[in-house]
């Protein structure tokens, strides 16, 4: 059974994202064709990039980095579970996207977006631009909530029938493309060369 982690992409304290994160990684549970997993980026604590290597060489030297790569790699789908702040994704989850390259490769994502009239819509299309540029497949349907408020209570996050049909057609949709992505899963790009600086160039950080 394919491995899909759903990845609540805001870390600020007090967050929706994470009784939404819940809702998803349980709706995913019940549709059946994934092993699921929640995955916080807030328990994660990844720093701001600090990687003085570039991520296509794959040749990390902090702790945190292999950890998250190392739960990356075991991932065959995602669900990134986003708000939209400024017209744009959680600084956190853009950090989290930039740390690593090759465990990305050929895997579908699908997007539960939350906001005000807008639904977070706006984060998911700049999302779907680093995501294509990782060379994931980002999927159309998607769960988008909007004014989000209504449906919080006192035991969380209340989706409607709506909302539990549109987790629904993209769990479905999710599950087809990391069927058919698996072959090139399995022969992923080999790790980029790290070219030597040549003598006397400052040292590049990119």
């Amino acid at each position: 059974m394919p491995k899909l982690h759903v990845v609540i992409g805001s870390t600020r304290p007090g967050r929706l994202g994470l009784p939404i994160g819940q809702w998803a990684a349980q709706a995913a549970k019940q549709h059946g064709g994934f092993d699921v997993e929640l995955v916080d980026l807030a328990e994660l604590g990844l720093p701001l990039l600090d990687e003085p290597g570039h991520p296509r060489a794959g040749q990390y030297t902090h702790e945190h980095t292999l950890r998250w790569s190392a739960a990356v790699d075991e991932a065959d789908a995602f669900v990134f579970v986003t708000p939209e702040y400024n017209s744009g994704p959680p600084a956190a989850l853009l950090n989290a996207l930039s740390f690593l390259y090759r465990e990305w490769l050929y895997k579908p994502v699908g997007f539960v977006s939350y906001g005000g009239v807008a639904a977070g819509m706006r984060s998911v299309q700049v999302l779907k631009q680093v995501a294509t540029t990782l060379k994931m497949m980002p999927i159309p349907e998607g769960v988008a909530i909007p004014f989000v408020f209504k449906l919080m209570g006192e035991s969380g996050f209340q989706a409607d029938e709506p909302l539990e049909a549109g987790a629904t057609m993209m769990l479905d949709e999710l599950l087809r493309w990391t069927e058919a992505l698996q072959p090139l899963r399995l022969n992923p790009l080999p790790p980029a060369p790290v070219a030597p600086p040549m003598p006397g160039a400052p040292v590049s950080r990119v």
